[in-house]
């Protein structure tokens, strides 16, 4: 029996998820201007469609329907990762560096960037590459959400005990989220990123040496994201699907190949407008400016790829870390600032985006039966493809009416503020030294752990960030899901994610307000 193909374009699903994605925009830009970080908007449009659905109201009868929820909850989160990770970050860097001019372009080069990364992850989805059977732990708390949910019983209590204890743990200051997708992603990533982050956080004690005043980290990052580079084309190209035939895929090999080869082009030509409309194309040389377009459509390609794969096996997506990478080495290639500026915008609109989708996808994959009605699914995907690209866009527009608002009460992104102070640095030969030397360790553990565990890039992402008790939970975690498995975790695992966004957004809601 087919299942009945339900539209994310029905007037009523499509008109409340527009409102509910203006809503998750401005709420979005609000918390990352005050707290410097983003919610799970996935997991809190999850929860809103839940509400909806049991309003007693007729037209919202409708939405107690899971593919219906899950198209407003891909909307929201949409609008909230485009608003606040991409363009209101984006846009920050003109307006830091006193650039004014720049930022109307620059916001239909920061959108077009967004509407490409959705677009390839919509072809690349459910690949050998990115396979929906791949961890993608924040799609995966949703979907069970969403299900404990609509089922109630047993996985309707362990989503409440889940969503109590991240809650309280969150109020804490404890890592549920973390400890959460321990049980869901790869535990080897997750290994690795917990010692990454509890050696950046206790260096200073242990090593006598702040690795945040180092290049090491990038370095490292820059190894492993080659390697892993290396190692994703080796896996495209191989004819051997042996290695693959457990993964039942809807994008075969062919298909991955030419939607890798479609992003490059579309990438080329999205770097290439971008360089019109900014005026980049007037600053240099005809030399240099080809340079700055091989690069831009490099970077983003790269980016893509590496945040992606993160983002599918640990859940954390390096997009910001990775943007400075490749900023630095503009910086080093020589570009003005302007142009380094413009290439820092477009590559940070790429990750986010990607990722999200991603986990989106995952979400619908499991509400659909994991591939079992393929009619079904591809249905579904291509919906959501499409809706999130409309959320993305109202991320966009939301943040150019706005932003000068939040601009003049000196509310932006923190990491605009870096990004902006470190395109005015100058780069010198000891920190390129450093950067090779470090990138030998970061290329020799990706290329033990595999393309599979990415455990070069995760180790190198816990290695850039500052957050040691994350690092701490995370490694009690693994020891916990070593010793007694997963299934007494399941769907609270969802909870615990689900109960720390939900605190975490609301506190900082309320703190950014007053």
């Amino acid at each position: 029996m087919k299942k009945e193909k339900i539209s994310a374009f029905e007037p009523a699903t499509f008109i409340l998820g527009i409102t509910l994605a203006v809503l998750s925009a401005i709420i979005c830009m609000q918390i990352i201007g005050k707290m410097g970080v983003t919610p799970n908007t996935s997991i809190i449009g999850a929860i809103v469609a839940l509400v909806l659905a049991r309003i007693p109201l007729s037209n919202l009868k409708k939405f107690r329907n899971l593919e219906r929820q899950n198209y407003i909850q891909t909307i929201v989160s949409g609008a909230g990762f485009s608003a606040a990770n991409c363009a209101f970050l984006g846009l920050g860097i003109f307006y830091v560096m006193n650039e004014k001019n720049f930022m109307m372009p620059m916001a239909i080069g920061i959108c077009l960037g967004v509407v490409v990364s959705i677009y390839i992850v919509g072809k690349l989805f459910d690949s050998t590459l990115f396979p929906a059977q791949g961890a993608w732990p924040p799609g995966v708390a949703t979907a069970n959400t969403l299900q404990a949910g609509d089922e109630g019983g047993d996985k309707g209590k362990r989503l409440i005990q889940g969503i109590i204890l991240g809650a309280v743990g969150s109020y804490f200051k404890l890592p549920a989220a973390g400890i959460g997708i321990v049980f869901i992603a790869n535990i080897f990533s997750m290994t690795a990123l917990g010692i990454g982050l509890i050696i950046r956080g206790y260096a200073p004690q242990l090593l006598s040496i702040d690795l945040g005043q180092t290049y090491i980290p990038h370095g490292i990052m820059i190894g492993a994201g080659l390697m892993a580079l290396i190692q994703s084309i080796k896996t495209i190209a191989s004819k051997d699907e042996s290695k693959t035939k457990d993964l039942k895929v809807t994008v075969n090999s062919d298909k991955t190949r030419k939607a890798l080869i479609q992003s490059i082009v579309v990438y080329l030509v999205t770097a290439v407008i971008i360089a019109v409309i900014t005026g980049v194309v007037s600053r240099m040389s005809v030399g240099k400016l080809i340079l700055w377009v091989i690069w831009a459509t490099f970077s983003a390609f790269v980016a893509m790829l590496l945040v992606g794969q993160a983002a599918m096996h640990s859940g954390w997506f390096p997009a910001f870390a990775i943007t400075t990478i490749f900023m630095t080495i503009g910086i080093f290639l020589g570009f003005d600032i302007v142009s380094i500026a413009v290439l820092t915008g477009f590559v940070s609109a790429v990750g986010p985006c990607f990722a999200d989708m991603g986990y989106d996808l995952k979400t619908g994959w499991i509400i659909r039966g994991e591939g079992e009605d393929v009619a079904s699914e591809l249905y579904g995907r291509r919906q959501q493809v499409l809706i999130e690209i409309v959320g993305g866009v109202i991320g966009v527009i939301v943040v150019v009416l706005s932003m000068n608002m939040y601009f003049k009460q000196d509310l932006m992104p923190p990491v605009s503020k870096v990004f902006a102070t470190t395109i005015g640095a100058s780069v010198d030969t000891a920190m390129i030294k450093e950067l090779l030397i470090w990138s030998i360790p970061g290329i020799i553990i990706q290329l033990v752990g595999g393309s599979s565990k990415m455990l070069g890039v995760l180790f190198a992402t816990g290695l850039l960030i500052n957050n040691p008790i994350y690092g701490i939970g995370l490694i009690i975690a693994v020891i916990i899901r070593m010793i007694f498995g997963t299934e007494f975790m399941e769907v609270r695992d969802a909870g615990l994610i689900a109960g720390d966004g939900l605190f975490g957004f609301f506190a900082a809601l309320i703190q950014s307000i007053f």
